[in-house]
């Protein structure tokens, strides 16, 4: 058992008894479990897979800004407070300097709304060269 575990290191414990099945042992999986945990054999974690910086259209999915204003990040958040009342949050931080460009907390949060928030900072600020979201699949420029 532990020869196949160390030659079939991402096997466990069920694989193992099958191939040990078929080499005519006769044990029951119950007791090459038992003996499995005895031994101290572990199956080791999967390692995530690392997801591609760049589409296929060859556009960069993480966008690296460069200097101030360059990229903004905006968020969306829910949350309820103890009386069981719910509200929303928008932040909108310059992903630069990461400084908060606003932060509203509503009750009720529109579209509408968002776009007087973001109109309003173009006009203070001046309009990024991209808004990256969490709604929205990669940064995509502001025309």
């Amino acid at each position: 058992m532990v020869e196949l575990a160390s030659q079939y290191g991402r096997y466990g414990d069920r694989l193992i008894t099958g191939m040990l099945r078929n080499e005519d042992w006769q044990a029951n999986h119950k007791r090459i479990e038992r003996l499995w945990r005895r031994e101290g054999l572990k199956v080791p974690h999967k390692q995530p897979k690392r997801s591609r910086l760049w589409l296929n259209d060859g556009s960069c999915v993480r966008l690296r800004p460069s200097y101030v204003d360059h990229v903004w990040s905006c968020d969306f958040m829910q949350d309820r407070r103890a009386d069981g009342r719910s509200f929303r949050r928008l932040t909108l931080i310059d992903e630069y300097s990461r400084k908060y460009l606003s932060t509203d907390v509503v009750r009720r949060l529109t579209r509408e709304d968002v776009l007087e928030r973001l109109s309003d900072l173009f006009v203070r600020r001046g309009v990024p060269a991209y808004i990256r979201s969490d709604h929205v699949r990669s940064s995509r420029p502001v025309r």
